[in-house]
């Protein structure tokens, strides 16, 4: 028999999957030169994501900062060149990370949450450069 996929439920399970996701962004041929020169401390990155993760699910309250800020000066730090396809690699990895270890309504607001950040995220920094 088949075992039916968890729905993402605890900090536990945030943590596993940010844990497979950001192991398969580090290495990835386009995505991972960018994350692994900014982010030096990758324990304490995954621990400030899975409280904005418990925020964006559960409403839990645990992530006080600010995503926007931390990405329109990023992109300026590596001279503009965040473009639309940095962010749809970013959620080819999500979404199949996600499908592939969880099924269930906070798995697809997972995916829905992502997606709508990809958007604005890239809306903003796009903005950015032509103001």
């Amino acid at each position: 028999m088949i075992k039916e996929k968890p729905d993402i439920a605890t900090r536990t399970d945030i943590d596993l999957l940010l844990k497979v996701f950001y192991g398969k962004v580090r290495i990835h041929e386009v995505l991972g030169p960018i994350f692994n020169a900014v982010i030096h401390d990758w324990d304490d990155h995954l621990v400030t994501i899975g409280d904005f993760w418990m925020n964006t699910i559960f409403y839990d309250k645990l992530y006080h900062g600010n995503p926007m800020r931390k990405h329109l000066e990023l992109d300026k730090k590596i001279g503009g060149t965040i473009e639309q396809e940095h962010f749809g690699y970013w959620l080819e990895l999500w979404f199949a990370t996600v499908d592939k270890n969880f099924k269930g309504q906070n798995a697809h607001l997972a995916k829905e949450r992502a997606r709508n950040m990809a958007h604005i995220l890239f809306m903003r920094i796009y903005e950015q450069r032509t103001t």
